[in-house]
């Protein structure tokens, strides 16, 4: 969960437009109506190191 919170907190340091992060159990769920700003929000995650394995899926 605090690995959780610093991803949420990164996102939201980003100042991403229309992009919102959720933490949803054991997850968290990046939304966006933007593809290419969810994009780049996977791109930022990806440059950083959190310290816990992330995986990316698109379920639209």
């Amino acid at each position: 969960i605090e690995a959780a919170r610093e991803i949420v907190k990164f996102i939201k340091d980003k100042k991403l437009k229309k992009v919102q992060a959720a933490i949803q159990a054991d997850q968290v769920r990046v939304t966006s109506p933007s593809k290419d700003e969810l994009q780049e929000a996977i791109g930022a995650l990806r440059e950083h190191d959190f310290g816990v394995a992330l995986q990316f899926g698109n379920y639209r």
